[in-house]
């Protein structure tokens, strides 16, 4: 953040040039990516290539706030979303809502495809699952099968959080797809089971399902490397910096005659 001098900021409006001082770089960055401009360090070096271009820029006063409006940017590559609302807790909230959407809409354009949401397709991939497991023998068939049923813990959480019997959910989910009813899935606003996900408009981006079983694999993989944990004893009162030993501590008399403690 740079100030501006008053008296140069007087001569700047004398000739019709508005000056801002003590703009943050997040926000210059953001105005260089809009406006087409370059970020210039001194006015020495300032080309005409260094310009960019808005039609309007201009003060105004938002509630208690002033705040400087550039508008009409040739391909902006950044804009402004102004969230206002009544009081702190309501704008937070829309904030997190307008960066699930924009996120959303982020995911869609790399990867435009969508699938139902509402577990439907957790349920599909255990089927398919368990019927690959019985072609599978040995410890392996185990393995697949666990892991079908902790896809299904999505539908369990999900008619849990509905106010649904989760057990009887998820039976009903089972034949429903078993019946060829790809698609069906927990409608939670409705606290019940849909036959078309994409009927009541629920569906999520295929990059995030894959990112989100991805993760919970190669996290599921991290636990089950390990081969052996070692538990630590909690601390004693006493214990630890400039402290005494605990109780069952022994004394030890080392080589040289100083007392050694372990527990």
């Amino acid at each position: 953040q740079k100030g501006i001098d008053d008296v140069a900021q007087h001569f700047l409006a004398k000739k019709g040039i508005l000056a801002v001082r003590r703009v943050k770089r997040s926000d210059m960055e953001k105005l260089e990516r809009a406006t087409g401009g370059r970020i210039v360090t001194s006015i020495r070096d300032l080309t005409p290539n260094d310009l960019g271009y808005a039609e309007l820029v201009e003060e105004r006063r938002v509630g208690n706030d002033k705040m400087v409006f550039v508008e009409g940017c040739k391909n902006p590559k950044a804009v402004t979303i102004l969230v206002r609302g009544a009081n702190d807790m309501i704008v937070d909230e829309t904030e997190r809502s307008l960066n699930d959407a924009l996120h959303t809409m982020r995911n869609i354009l790399r990867d435009p495809k969508v699938i139902p949401g509402g577990g439907a397709p957790e349920i599909e991939v255990a089927l398919r699952l368990r019927k690959y497991a019985e072609s599978v023998g040995g410890k392996e068939q185990l393995a697949i099968q666990a892991f079908a049923d902790a896809l299904e813990e999505i539908a369990v959480i999900l008619a849990s959080t509905a106010g649904m019997d989760a057990l009887e959910t998820l039976m009903e989910l089972r034949k429903l797809h078993s019946d060829g009813k790809i698609y069906a899935g927990i409608n939670v606003v409705e606290g019940k089971i849909a036959e078309d996900m994409f009927a009541v408009n629920v569906a999520e981006p295929v990059i995030v399902k894959k990112q989100v079983i991805k993760a919970a694999a190669e996290a599921a993989a991290a636990i089950l490397k390990v081969d052996d944990i070692i538990a630590a004893s909690p601390m004693k009162a006493g214990e630890g910096k400039g402290g005494k030993a605990g109780e069952g501590a022994e004394e030890s008399e080392g080589k040289f005659g100083g007392k050694y403690e372990f527990d």
